[in-house]
């Protein structure tokens, strides 16, 4: 068995961090595409359109393999891992399931407002529309958190799983570790999703999807996550194998691309087999791409590194609530479409950056409603009796 990494991945950190910001850039294009949203500008491009189709065939799958990577160590003995059942869910509840439940008692409803005022399904103050919002439209899905409930959900149905793996599943673990080490295997963890994709029907009970992707196929890249930073060799072949995935995740990337824009193929025909095929394995290319230059090029930590990775949770809560104010507001001016998208972009992270910095970061109950860690108190110094003539001992700073 090969050995495992003893110490924090932080091209793992980088990447998350790096993830984020790529959703956020990808959100602020949704007031220019074709598919309907929130708020949409006036105009729509079909560039736009293929830019979205091309994030949405890795960007979330990439956050998912990036979780799963995480619970490898959660589940674990080790530094950083949680002992028991009880502690793993109560850990995982408290950093996912609070920040999903303040939202939709809160800003959700923001969102569902200026939604309804730009498409001309209600006129009037937030205030007077809070009332309708809590008694009719309250959605427990969460608008953009579901990936926080769909999360918590996973780790809760792979607990066991995962648990028995690196305990008395060890072994099992470690051939499979095995055969995935060997040149080129790694390729083959795209093979569930492909099948899934290609055998189901993408718009049946079973496939119920959201960001371009089904349930159970996120759920698949979860456990895949977990997989690929359970050795060393693993990792070590992905970064190897960098150069050739790149090329590959684009041109299938690419070419489902081609293949989604307009009407979807009908379920059952060769065209709808190919469009879903190509873009599964696509996916996974580009995955392992990110993956392997990531590590190659940022396994080191930073001070930056450890502030931006404590305010990833945050960030991704407010990032969707902040862009529709902005962009309610900018798509609504006469200037240049390109000009508005540069507005929202660059007003939007401002303001999500002052508002986690000022409001979120600071306050340990704000910290608590966003997932985050609290602060510890600061130690109390209390007086020290010496003996006559002794020196007094240094007291260590809080």
């Amino acid at each position: 068995m090969g050995k495992r990494a003893s110490t924090r991945l932080y091209y793992l950190d980088w990447l998350r961090v790096l993830a984020i910001l790529i959703v956020l850039v990808y959100h602020s294009t949704r007031f220019f595409n074709m598919e309907d949203w929130f708020i949409k500008n006036p105009t729509w491009y079909p560039w736009v359109e293929a830019w979205n189709l091309f994030a949405t065939a890795w960007l979330l799958p990439l956050l998912f393999v990036i979780s799963g990577a995480s619970l490898f160590y959660a589940v674990g003995k080790g530094e950083g891992g949680i002992k028991g059942a009880g502690k793993f869910i109560k850990d995982k509840a408290l950093r996912l399931l609070v920040p999903w439940l303040v939202f939709i008692l809160t800003h959700q409803s923001l969102q569902f407002y200026l939604e309804r005022l730009s498409q001309g399904q209600f006129s009037g103050s937030y205030f007077q529309y809070l009332p309708q919002y809590y008694t009719s439209n309250l959605d427990l899905f969460g608008a953009h958190l579901w990936y926080l409930w769909m999360l918590f959900l996973f780790s809760v149905l792979l607990y066991p799983l995962l648990r028995w793996l690196r305990g008395r599943g060890r072994d099992v673990l470690s051939k499979l570790d095995d055969l995935l080490a060997l040149p080129g295997a790694v390729y083959v963890l795209a093979l569930p999703t492909l099948v899934l994709v290609v055998l189901l029907d993408y718009n049946s009970p079973v496939m119920t999807h959201n960001a371009g992707w089904a349930f159970i196929v996120y759920l698949w890249l979860t456990l895949a996550g977990f997989l690929v930073v359970s050795d060393d060799r693993l990792q070590a072949s992905i970064e190897r194998l960098r150069w050739l995935s790149l090329p590959m995740g684009l041109a299938l990337v690419g070419l489902s691309v081609f293949l989604g824009l307009g009407e979807l193929p009908a379920f059952g025909t060769w065209r709808y087999a190919l469009a879903w095929g190509v873009r599964a394995l696509g996916s996974w290319c580009c995955i392992l791409a990110i993956l392997g230059f990531g590590r190659k090029h940022l396994n080191f930590g930073t001070p930056f590194l450890s502030y931006a990775n404590e305010a990833v949770l945050p960030f991704y809560i407010l990032h969707q609530t902040v862009l529709l104010c902005v962009g309610y507001f900018v798509v609504q001016w006469a200037i240049p479409d390109l000009l508005k998208w540069v507005i929202i972009l660059v007003a939007s992270f401002a303001i999500i950056m002052v508002l986690y910095e000022f409001l979120v970061r600071r306050f340990n109950v704000m910290r608590f409603l966003f997932g985050m860690k609290l602060r510890p108190k600061a130690p109390v110094a209390l007086p020290q009796e010496t003996a006559p003539g002794s020196p007094l001992d240094t007291l260590p700073s809080p």
